[in-house]
């Protein structure tokens, strides 16, 4: 468990490395958000490996970079099988060249950037998780569209309402791979509802 913030400075530098991609499909206010959700749920999670967790979630998406944001809305963000359109699959293996670069050039061991690509590469698109590592970092990427500021970005993306968005994570919020984010995705939905007026409009 973290002892103090400050803890988290060893990130910095990878943080710095990857600002470049991180223009892509609003990932400077995503990535931020489900890095402080990987947080919350390591401190649950004692037993996983911080490094490889946080380094993850930090890298996950950057391979939005590589695309059209045109293609990234229309292809990988509409359809009954959109999780496994073409442009999903891409963004995870560019993720995992760019990731690999990152991590290299910011001197992480060969041992930790394995195995951050391992969960970068289809943490989209695999059906299951392989691990717990694997687990926090799907559940991380996705608390945070369950706040006011995810639900604010992913409404548009999906095309609907506030209401609407809000109506649909109420399916989703059981797809969580942990204990600790199905509660998260839980009570942090109520507070949006109730933030964003979603019982009167």
């Amino acid at each position: 468990m973290l002892d103090k913030p400050t803890d988290l400075s060893r990130y910095d530098a990878v943080w710095r490395a990857a600002e470049r991609y991180m223009r892509a499909r609003k990932n400077d206010v995503h990535i931020p958000l489900s890095f402080a959700w990987a947080q919350k749920l390591l401190a649950e999670y004692p037993e996983a490996d911080r490094d490889v967790c946080s380094l993850a979630i930090l890298l996950h998406d950057i391979g939005w970079y590589a695309i059209d944001m045109e293609d990234i809305i229309e292809k990988g963000f509409s359809g009954p099988n959109m999780l496994q359109s073409d442009v999903r699959y891409l963004h995870e293996a560019e993720g995992v060249r760019m990731a690999t670069e990152v991590l290299e050039d910011t001197g992480w061991e060969a041992a930790v950037i394995a195995q951050v690509c391992e969960i970068i590469d289809g943490h989209d698109t695999r059906p299951d998780p392989r691990h717990l590592n694997d687990r926090i970092v799907r559940d991380a990427d996705k608390l945070w569209r369950f706040s006011v500021t995810g639900v604010s970005v992913a409404c548009d993306w999906f095309k609907t309402t506030p209401h609407g968005y809000a109506d649909r994570l109420e399916k989703q919020k059981t797809q969580l791979e942990t204990e600790a984010g199905v509660r998260m995705a839980t009570e942090t939905l109520a507070e949006t509802r109730k933030a964003l007026m979603l019982h009167v409009i």
